[in-house]
């Protein structure tokens, strides 16, 4: 089966005069369903490479792969189609609409999508009770916690049906009880079938993936798939 993620020999130069590569042939491919975090220090390329998976950048040279399609060749425009119609993105701040209610949000995507009201409010909905926010959908973020405006973002960037979920530190403003459960919530979208990829800079967090790539310089220095036993024990 082709991967839903191909990286082949992709890098990435920025201030090509000065020769700053944030990315250095790299090579990755991530089957559907897994389940994959991205770990590194300050400047290892983790930002850079979300950004590259995402359809928000561009590599300097190599190709990328997403469902089959060579996107490193797309148009701006067709790469602005890929981002809303194929990947769902979790941010560390939430990126919620503050006068929006819960349901308003959710459907966000839908709404730029041209989807009919009805069938984004019923989705919407759908999506709510299923991060644990069906008693909530008239409420606004300053109403909701930390934790319930995050589960507010993932029923968000799932509202497409994404083909790969995209989390940039999705715990990093949670204290470490919420980190967990908004874990837990990962782990349920992975049991799905869900193609996941997190960066995070903690360990812990981390445990939750099926495999943990660490970057430094640039460069993948280890790629190991964690314990399955280990990880639904962790904590």
């Amino acid at each position: 089966m082709e991967p839903v993620i191909r990286l082949e020999s992709v890098t990435k130069t920025y201030h090509v005069g000065l020769g700053i590569t944030a990315l250095d042939s790299i090579e990755l491919s991530v089957p559907e369903g897994q389940y994959v975090a991205i770990m590194g220090s300050s400047g290892s390329g983790k930002s850079t490479m979300l950004n590259l998976l995402g359809c928000l950048d561009r590599p300097t040279s190599g190709k990328y792969y997403l469902g089959g399609d060579d996107v490193s060749t797309f148009s701006d425009n067709r790469l602005s189609e890929t981002r809303k119609g194929r990947l769902g993105f979790i941010f560390q701040s939430f990126n919620l609409i503050p006068w929006m209610t819960v349901t308003q949000n959710i459907a966000l995507p839908l709404f730029y999508r041209g989807t009919p009201r009805r069938k984004r409010r019923r989705k919407s909905a759908e999506l709510a009770e299923m991060v644990g926010l069906g008693q909530r959908l008239g409420h606004r973020p300053f109403e909701l916690s930390g934790g319930q405006m995050q589960r507010v973002a993932i029923a968000r960037a799932l509202s497409n049906d994404p083909l790969v979920l995209l989390a940039d530190e999705p715990t990093g403003n949670l204290d470490t009880q919420t980190g967990v459960e908004i874990m837990e919530v990962f782990a349920e979208l992975s049991a799905r079938g869900k193609t996941i990829i997190m960066v995070t800079h903690e360990s812990h967090i981390a445990a939750y993936a099926d495999r943990v790539i660490t970057l430094q310089d640039g460069r993948i220095t280890t790629d190991v798939m964690n314990d399955k036993e280990e990880r639904h024990t962790h904590g």
